[in-house]
């Protein structure tokens, strides 16, 4: 598997153009709606945890970062009362929070376009994969995706970086060409972390990311339509 000899700026990364011969695809923020669940299930994280419930406003930055991260940096949590708060947020979010998610209009017509142009796709996710496979099975787009990449159960790869690293390294096992990879994310971590590994990002708009966020990105997005014409699906 082929990625950069060092640590590319964004910045520095070429304007991603098709035909490409792998595609990764961001989760929340990118194919679905998933802030009314991961909210509500952090607002029940803290009242167990007998912590007081952050604004909505506070909650909507845990939306994407790695879960681990933003306990310690956003809400102050030591090592131990963080293992308890995952805990907590995973099993109600298992039960339910998963499913409190919608796709964004377009977003699984293209999915299904991108699996049935036969260009390898990959999730990459900073949400543990168990999670992640069920809320697509949920819209039933799942088995579009070549392989699932996400977070491992334990969070020792949780970082977006990381996570990519893994998608390429699956992907790159199946035999799939890495010449011309290309990362869709809505958030900086998405940048950033593809960047590390030499893949450009599509920063779409429609999702958690701010402008300042998307300003190393290599293109934006504005909407799906957008959005498929990069990805040469027109």
């Amino acid at each position: 598997m082929t990625t950069a000899a060092s640590t590319p700026l964004p910045a520095d990364l070429p304007e991603p153009l098709p035909p490409f011969s792998a595609i990764l695809l961001d989760l929340d923020g990118t194919i679905l709606d998933s802030a009314p669940g991961i909210t509500a299930t952090l607002a029940h994280t803290f009242r167990e945890l007998g912590m007081p419930v952050p604004p909505h406003e506070s909650l909507m930055r845990w939306v994407g970062p790695p879960i681990m991260e933003s306990f310690a940096l956003l809400a102050g949590l030591d090592a131990p009362t963080s293992e308890r708060a995952l805990q907590i947020y995973r099993e109600k979010y298992l039960d339910d929070g998963a499913y409190d998610s919608t796709l964004y209009d377009g977003m699984g017509v293209l999915v299904q376009r991108i699996a049935a142009a036969g260009i390898p796709l990959s999730l990459a996710t900073s949400k543990p994969e168990v999670p992640a496979t069920l809320m697509l099975e949920h819209v039933t787009l799942a088995t579009c995706f070549t392989v699932i990449t996400g977070a491992s159960a334990d969070e020792t790869r949780s970082a977006k970086a990381d996570v990519v690293e893994e998608a390429l390294r699956r992907l790159d096992g199946l035999g799939v060409d890495l010449s011309n990879v290309v990362m869709v994310g809505d958030r900086i971590h998405d940048i950033e972390g593809a960047a590390l590994h030499g893949v450009p990002t599509i920063a779409v708009e429609w999702g958690y990311g701010t402008p300042a966020e998307h300003a190393h990105a290599a293109a934006i997005a504005r909407t799906v339509d957008d959005l498929t014409g990069m990805l040469g699906l027109e």
